[in-house]
């Protein structure tokens, strides 16, 4: 199991598996959950390297690269920290 921890709090989620619902359960808003309007993005804080590569959605919108959309983030395993 992978850990997705935003301002504090935390959620398991499987390995390789989508942070979406992980990251709307610990109060991160969705909008289209397409990685379309960019209203989830969030900041990683440590764990960058266990999140699966950025997404074609996630380039065209121009994140910094401590930035990913949690509609669209995929973790492998271990922690990741991230504020929103």
């Amino acid at each position: 199991m992978a850990t997705i921890i935003i301002d504090g709090e935390q959620k398991e989620v499987a390995d390789g598996s989508a942070i979406m619902d992980a990251c709307e359960d610990l109060g991160v808003p969705l909008g289209c959950r397409a990685g379309q309007c960019g209203m989830c993005i969030i900041t990683i804080r440590e764990g960058m390297e266990n999140l699966e590569p950025m997404n074609d959605a996630e380039k065209d919108l121009g994140l910094d690269d401590d930035q990913r959309l949690a509609c669209q983030a995929i973790i492998r395993s271990g922690t990741v920290v991230a504020a929103y």
